[in-house]
């Protein structure tokens, strides 16, 4: 059963249900869930509702069992952590004349529950009609406070429309809850042996109620204190009562049809996690009279207030498709709820909405949600980067047990032990160091506060660094290379294996960022830094031993398909049979025995994409197009934390369509229930995906060494999309249309910014405005029959080498040699003439032909420039229009020199650099990239086939010399007919932005 669509913008702010959801209850109790990243209330129907899972999650407070191992070894982990299910505050029973309200049974006249995500808060309208035929409305309300994390409300109004009797009602604090039993899926369920959680007091003091509770194994205690407040017709009797599980407040009211009965019900929740146990009930019954004394209204006016800031800077407005801004609100909405906010807690896999993953922590934090609260909450950042740095000790610990140097991050945790009972796919997965390492960095980057560097960054830094250092090894079998091996990156479909690309590079990444922090502390703060130093023992040749492991660091690469390997063997593996896996298979991991899996090529998460969307200034943009095309195909979508990551990656590369498909998958995942789990708890990474993909995928964000940059692109059916971030102080307004890029600093100080590689200056207070059409900017030459007909010069030297040879050779032969390298000429040659030569017999004879073309080349003069080319290449300098050079030719700089024209032509690429020849687009784009000209604002100029296939691959305006270049954007008979003016005059109308 679908929620109903927003019918109007409005409506976005809102998430409605008009049917009871009968056949989902669990599915809906999860959407409809409350929470402030300290306290976290799903959204169970307070009279209950068969088929609903209740729960009520304290952020961080969690009991342990130990694992049971068929066959354990040195090292394991020991204990499962399990966010605990605590005593259940929501329930209020009604009935009438004996009648209890139950809308399983009589008949539901008419049904809304909505929850306000503007106001931050939950409210449900039900016309309920009893077997016997009384009426009663029930009108509900409830918040979980934003601004004090202890307190929730619940506020019951009814009223009897027919029938009468007594009208009674119960408010319980239940203590008889509990976790769910694990089953077949290991992403649900806890296993204990008994009950987690004894109830050590309880107390009922006529309007006031308390639990408390405390933990079997980590003796963790939670206390739940109410306090109510009734309103309505006439006197009501009240009494309460305390059982071993349970406490109630019960008020009874004589009742006739338009009697009216409301009671508010003001809770409390404190832990030791925060106070000491003894303390706990005192904290929980203040916080619930604290909430009282304020009213309902009041506390409904502050969570207003609160939203209102918070939505300031985190609303993310799109015009053109309503479902997706509703679920963009509701999403980001969910990340507030569940990010936990005093430097002690992190965010749960399924936040405090559901039992999913048993509460546990992981990388997901600081890959998927961190950016969104980096640059739109950084206070909020700053305490999840704080709970890392405060179990920086047990990180320690682990890598002393793990027999290594530094620090060492669980996979999952809420403790901050390792909990994972799977190492190949857990503690394998060592790259979390690195995560949280450069999690830290792009905060520092963004926000400037380099204080908390000083509070102990610098020191997890350090410490994580070491842990590479100590891991890795230079390999005689790489050449010296500095090789990390049994490891197991993102994608749990690939465990245990060397040098996997992601864990390489993000440890790189690791090791610079601690050997320049190391450097700065020594600069500008040497007393921060002897204080470490002291402490952690860190001695002068570390530094300096982290550069050489990043400076030597091994990274996968197949030169021959022009990919990064995602790890050593990964090529070796065979194909998923992807075409007979039934649909129903999915997830592999619930049909396959992980051994199946790993013997394949087939990715949970996109390992490669994702190294190349986190740090894509290591990547040319020619790679980044063949990682993709590659790895795409092989990524199942099991994984919530993929689409995301594949949008922002297809946007890059100017693929608009897949890019919208897995931005729409990401966004609506929880609001459909894309993957069919949304009942055990929503999906926080996917959520923060879907600002992930707004933000770097379709507004292009880059914040790379302090340089803010974006290339906005939008998808065709949207109008006009807008966010805000901040920047280093400052909140910056970005607004996107299909024609223009507007850029606005709200508040603070300045922003400088790149926009499609324009340099912006926005003042404060003060808007800039990026047309978005594409303009001519760059013009990138082949060399070979578009600046001089050099052609002739190849065909002079290869015929009399062949002639030599006796090998046959004509200009037929020759015109297939056209654009691409000597040694794939040779080959064609060799093709045609049946011939073969061993490698070095081919090397020497490529060689010798050089030699002669290179003799050859010296006959060239100015006169040799193709008609009109030297007016053109003067005249586009003349016009600030940059020119490049993409050429297989190795001889290209000697050729410029003699023609004369080398300080017209700004970049020449270096073929021995590309690793894949035309048609591929890499000689094109790497062009580009050199002149800083994005590939739509550039125009390829090409004689051959394959050259214009290039350019077109690449994204780029084509220009074809020769009539038979049809696949080309304007074909001319020859040069003579190319001018500035007129390629000026087609490159806007034959090319489209994006």
């Amino acid at each position: 059963m679908p929620l109903e669509r927003p019918r109007t913008d409005d409506d976005t702010w809102l998430i409605r249900e008009t049917a009871l959801p009968r056949e989902e209850p669990a599915r809906f109790e999860t959407i409809f869930s409350l929470g402030n990243g300290a306290l976290g209330m799903r959204g169970n129907f307070e009279e209950g509702f068969p088929g609903g899972v209740p729960g009520t999650f304290l952020n961080g407070f969690y009991d342990e069992t130990p694992i049971l191992y068929g066959e354990i070894a040195y090292g394991y982990a020991r204990n499962r952590q399990v966010m605990l299910n605590v005593v259940d505050a929501k329930p209020l029973r009604l009935s009438l004349d004996g009648e209890v309200l139950d809308l399983a049974a009589g008949t539901v006249l008419s049904y809304e529950r909505t929850l306000d995500m503007a106001r931050g808060f939950l409210s449900r309208m039900v016309t309920w009609k009893s077997p016997r035929g009384a009426v009663v409305e029930l009108a509900a309300r409830r918040l979980v406070s934003l601004d004090d994390p202890h307190v929730a409300v619940i506020e019951w109004r009814v009223r009897v429309r027919s029938g009468s009797g007594t009208l009674v009602a119960e408010s319980s604090l239940d203590a008889t809850v509990g976790n769910r039993a694990a089953g077949d899926d290991p992403r649900i369920g806890s296993h204990f042996p008994e009950k987690p959680l004894t109830v050590r007091a309880r107390h009922a003091d006529g309007p006031s109620c308390r639990i408390v509770q405390e933990t079997r194994t980590t003796r963790m205690t939670v206390a739940c204190a109410a306090e109510h407040v009734l309103f309505g017709d006439g006197p009501a009797r009240t009494r309460s009562a305390a059982e071993p599980e349970r406490v109630t407040f019960t008020v009874e009211l004589p009742a006739a049809p338009g009697a009216v009965l409301g009671i508010t019900k003001y809770i409390g929740y404190a832990s030791s996690r925060e106070a000491p146990a003894g303390e706990c009930e005192r904290l929980a019954q203040d916080a619930a009279r604290r909430a009282a004394a304020a009213g309902f209204e009041s506390l409904l006016g502050a969570q207003a207030r609160y939203l209102e800031r918070f939505w300031s800077a985190a609303d993310v407005q799109i015009d053109g498709d309503r479902n997706l801004q509703q679920s963009l609100r509701f999403n980001v909405w969910s990340l507030l709820q569940s990010a936990g906010r005093d430097g002690r807690t992190s965010i749960a896999a399924k936040g405090l909405s559901g039992e999913g993953y048993e509460g546990h922590y992981f990388w997901d934090t600081e890959i998927y949600v961190l950016p969104f609260f980096t640059y739109t909450q950084p206070e909020i950042a700053r305490a999840l980067l704080s709970y890392r740095i405060g179990i920086l000790d047990k990180a320690r610990a682990r890598a002393a047990e793990m027999s290594q140097k530094g620090a060492l991050f669980p996979w999952r945790t809420i403790g901050g032990e390792e909990t994972s009972a799977y190492y190949p796919a857990g503690t394998a997965q060592y790259h979390i160091d690195a995560d949280i390492a450069y999690a830290l960095q792009r905060y520092v980057a963004a926000t400037g506060d380099r204080l908390l560097m000083e509070q102990g960054g610098a020191e997890l830094l350090f410490e994580t660094a070491r842990l590479w250092a100590d891991l890795g090894t230079p390999r005689p079998t790489r050449g010296g290379a500095f090789c990390i091996n049994e490891v197991t990156g993102p994608d749990e479909y690939t465990a245990l294996v060397n040098n996997n690309l992601y864990t390489n590079m993000m440890a790189r990444e690791n090791l610079l960022a601690a050997a320049r922090a190391v450097d700065r502390l020594r600069r500008e703060r040497p007393d921060v830094l002897r204080d470490i130093v002291h402490r952690i023992g860190l001695t002068d040749d570390e530094p300096s031993a982290w550069q050489r492991a990043a400076d030597t660091m091994y990274i996968p690469f197949d030169r021959e398909r022009g990919i990064h390997l995602q790890d050593d063997a990964f090529l070796d593996r065979a194909p998923w049979d992807f075409e007979h896996t039934p649909a129903e298979h999915y997830p592999l991991l619930l049909h396959y025995h992980p051994l199946v899996i790993y013997r394949h090529q087939v990715l949970k998460q996109p390992d490669v994409v994702l190294a190349q969307v986190l740090l894509g200034h290591r990547f040319s943009l020619a790679e980044k197009k063949r990682n993709f095309d590659f790895y795409d195909p092989l990524t199942t979508g099991d994984s919530s934390l993929s689409p995301c990551i594949q949008s922002v990656a297809a946007a890059e590369l100017g693929y608009l369509d897949r890019a919208f498909q897995y931005f729409s998958r990401t966004a609506r995942m929880d609001l459909d229930d894309v993957n069919g789990n949304v009942s055990d708890g929503l999906h926080t990474a996917a959520m923060a995906g879907t600002w992930i993909s707004i933000v770097y995928g379709f507004a292009g964000l880059r914040d790379t060494d302090g340089t803010l940059s974006f290339a906005p692109r939008l998808p065709p059916t949207w109008n006009r999309l807008a966010f805000r971030l901040r920047v280093r102080g400052s909140l910056l307004q970005v607004v996107v249309t299909p024609h223009a890029a507007t850029y606005a600093v709200v508040e603070g100080p300045g922003v400088e910014l790149s926009s499609w590689g324009n340099r912006l200056a926005v003042a404060p207070g003060r808007e800039a405005t990026d047309s978005l059409a594409p303009r001519l900017r760059a013009v990138i030459f082949d060399l070979d029959g578009v600046l001089t007909d050099s052609a002739e010069l190849h065909y002079r030297a290869w015929q009399k080498l062949c002639d030599e040879a006796g090998i046959p050779f004509d200009r037929a032969v020759n015109e297939e040699l056209r654009g691409i390298s000597r040694m794939e000429s040779l080959a064609i040659i060799l093709r045609h003439a049946g011939r073969t030569m061993s490698d070095a017999e081919a090397q020497a004879f490529a060689g010798r032909k050089n030699d002669v073309y290179r003799t050859l080349i010296s006959t060239l003069t100015p006169a040799d420039l193709l008609p009109g080319i030297g007016e053109l290449l003067a005249g586009l300098r003349a016009g600030g229009i940059r020119i490049g050079l993409a050429s297989a030719s190795h001889n290209a700089p000697a050729i410029l020199d003699r023609l004369q024209i080398r300080d017209l032509v700004e970049y020449v690429v270096n073929p021995g650099e590309v690793s894949r020849g035309k048609p591929d687009p890499e000689v094109f784009l790497r062009a580009a990239e050199a002149l800083g000209v994005p590939p739509r604002d550039c125009a390829g100029v090409e004689d051959a086939v394959a050259g214009i296939q290039a350019i077109k691959a690449a994204g780029m305006f084509a220009v074809g010399i020769g009539s038979s270049l049809t696949e080309a954007d304007w074909t001319l008979a020859s040069t003579a007919e190319l001018t500035r003016q007129e390629l000026q005059r087609r490159f806007p109308s034959a090319t489209s932005h994006g």
